[in-house]
């Protein structure tokens, strides 16, 4: 039986194209300046900037090089975990202004309250920050979704088409594999939760349902059919 849902966020609980044309260009439009204002003042900013000199091989006194790393990662989507951190807080000053709200489809909003509500515990795992995937529910288009989370999954765990990072996941929910179903739109991420004995469904969004051995559904009420039908 499913105790536990363990979901995507982009393209999944909401539009690729919002990551990509709404948040993606506010973090690159104003990094420049966050990084330069905060790269002494702040050590969270500070530490993050010493994982980018370490991982990019810049030198870490050279802010406008360290700037240039990120603006190139940000065009790249690189999953690096101090870039998405970076994200995280110039995103917070975004929705905070009122800039933009995180999109969440409606359906997604919808069944996320019905799970909770039915006593299902459901977690994030997604490429952003902890931080990021916070604000995209908090800020959300349909109002603060986060009440109904138990809890959240970025890449320090693991890359997401690596099966040791949905192993550590069980590993820190401490429950058996087939207690969890995890809801993505890539492939290879679904492969990877299954590879460790997750149930998966395949959200699919916009056009042919793929043929697939493993469930695919076009939204979350086809999500919530399935999981009555188990």
């Amino acid at each position: 039986m499913i105790r536990i849902i363990l979901t995507d966020i982009e393209g999944t609980t909401s539009s690729i194209s919002f990551v990509h044309e709404v948040l993606f260009p506010y973090a690159a439009e104003h990094m420049a300046e966050f990084v330069r204002e905060g790269h002494q003042s702040t050590p969270e900013i500070s530490a993050q900037l010493d994982a980018v000199a370490e991982v990019s091989g810049t030198d870490r006194s050279d802010i406008d090089a360290l700037i240039e790393v990120l603006l190139k990662w940000i065009q790249e989507d690189r999953k690096e975990t101090s870039l998405k951190a970076l994200q995280g807080m110039l995103w917070q000053q975004g929705y905070q202004e009122g800039a933009f709200h995180g999109h969440v489809y409606a359906d997604a909003a919808d069944y996320l309250q019905r799970w909770h509500d039915r006593g299902l515990r459901l977690f994030v795992y997604s490429s952003g920050s902890v931080k990021a995937q916070k604000l995209i529910f908090g800020f959300s288009d349909a109002g603060d979704l986060t009440p109904f989370f138990s809890g959240y999954f970025d890449t320090r765990v693991g890359g997401k088409k690596q099966p040791e990072a949905y192993r550590t996941i069980l590993g820190e929910l401490g429950v058996e594999a087939e207690t969890v179903l995890f809801l993505s739109d890539v492939e290879a991420e679904l492969e990877a939760a299954e590879s460790v004995g997750m149930k998966t469904v395949w959200l699919v969004r916009e056009g042919k349902k793929p043929d697939s051995s493993r469930p695919v559904a076009a939204d979350f009420a086809e999500v919530d059919a399935l999981l009555r039908a188990r």
